[in-house]
């Protein structure tokens, strides 16, 4: 088969993007579905950060690579041995297949999956395989996604069933902003109904992590950020203060107006400086979770005495946390109920050959998540 998609052959070229256009839209070719694989033809996918983060080269990948990674659409045609799956159902992809079997998946710590994480890392499927080319010539797969293109090849455990009703360029949030930021509150820093929330880092998933802070009874939800023109944004969806991080006083604002800190601070700012700040502003007891990934050669720095002599807990989120069979189904119910407005998230609507100037407005901090619809 056939496909248009948009492949990054060079990491690190200079903005803006419109002009050095990194993604190069090319007809590739997709070998047919293999065992436990299917093709979907992509109805929607979201520019995020992670993707951005590709382009830019602080989050190295395997090249060329199909990038894209947030993704809805339907099952056009099955592989052997697919059993979950039927041709025509509508679905979302989860950027990290999880295989089912390993000690990781048994334990429900699905977003650790072991085979999953290595395919991931390698550009592969989750069978090792490749399966889009050029002139003979295969391509790396984004995170067993590769939503950036008219139609993927995908495992079935990189796939989430959906009910027909919820329209592609909703349904297509779960799949990363909505699963990591509501999943970080819910399952990584496990909050309770009545804490005090600091999110620092207003993208998608941060912008989503407020939403599902507010759906789980946070007293006082503060947001920061380092572009003050989000404040009001974070406001629109649910947060109460928002607070400058890079204002010398940040720090004391936050102890002032929370009596010494807040229960939990969660960071998707991709960045050590962000880390810290999130540490800084959790009082005694409190939980920092971190779940930005900075540049991977970044190292944290923190102190043992305030870890230890305030009994504070710093911990990692990957996919929220998540087992995205049962939580992107879980999260798509409260937004049915009106519990989780996803769809403030959406700020444009492009097309394919929309993308390089979709990645360079991302990269200057404007709109929230521009959706590509097919």
């Amino acid at each position: 088969m056939n496909t248009r998609a948009a492949v990054l052959h060079s990491m690190g070229l200079e903005r803006p993007y419109n002009i050095s256009q990194p993604l190069k839209i090319e007809n590739v070719n997709l070998d047919p579905p293999g065992l436990n694989e299917v093709i979907i033809q992509i109805k929607a996918a979201g520019l995020c950060h992670s993707d951005l983060s590709v382009i830019d080269g602080n989050r190295p990948r395997p090249l060329p690579m199909v990038l894209g990674h947030e993704a809805s659409g339907i099952v056009v045609e099955k592989g052997r041995n697919v059993k979950k799956l039927n041709i025509g159902d509508h679905v979302v992809f989860s950027f990290l297949p999880s295989c089912g079997f390993c000690s990781y998946c048994e334990s429900g710590k699905a977003a650790l999956c072991e085979p999953g994480n290595i395919a991931n890392a390698n550009g592969t499927l989750l069978s090792g395989d490749r399966k889009i080319s050029y002139n003979s010539k295969y391509y790396n797969h984004h995170l067993g996604v590769s939503g950036f293109s008219e139609f993927s090849v995908a495992t079935e455990e990189s796939i989430i069933k959906i009910e027909k009703d919820l329209p592609f360029d909703i349904a297509a949030l779960f799949g990363c902003a909505v699963i990591t930021g509501v999943g970080a509150v819910i399952n990584s820093a496990e909050f309770k109904f009545g804490e005090t929330l600091l999110v620092i880092g207003l993208g998608g998933v941060g912008l989503s992590a407020i939403l599902g802070a507010k759906a789980a009874g946070a007293s006082k939800i503060i947001a920061a950020d380092i572009n003050s023109k989000k404040g009001l944004l974070a406001k629109s969806f649910g947060a109460d203060i928002f607070i400058n991080s890079s204002d010398n006083d940040s720090y004391k604002k936050i102890h002032d107006i929370t009596n010494g800190g807040v229960d939990t601070a969660l960071e998707f700012a991709g960045a050590v400086s962000a880390i810290n700040f999130a540490f800084k502003s959790t009082k005694k007891g409190g939980k920092t979770i971190t779940a930005g990934l900075p540049n991977p050669k970044s190292l944290l720095e923190i102190s043992p005495v305030e870890l230890v002599g305030q009994e504070k807990t710093i911990k990692g989120s990957y996919l929220g946390g998540s087992i995205p069979s049962r939580d992107i189904i879980s999260y798509m119910n409260l937004y049915r109920a009106g519990k989780l407005p996803v769809e403030k998230l959406i700020s444009h609507k492009i097309k394919l050959d929309e993308i390089n100037q979709g990645f360079e407005r991302l990269a200057k901090g404007e709109g929230i998540r521009q959706i590509i619809t097919f």
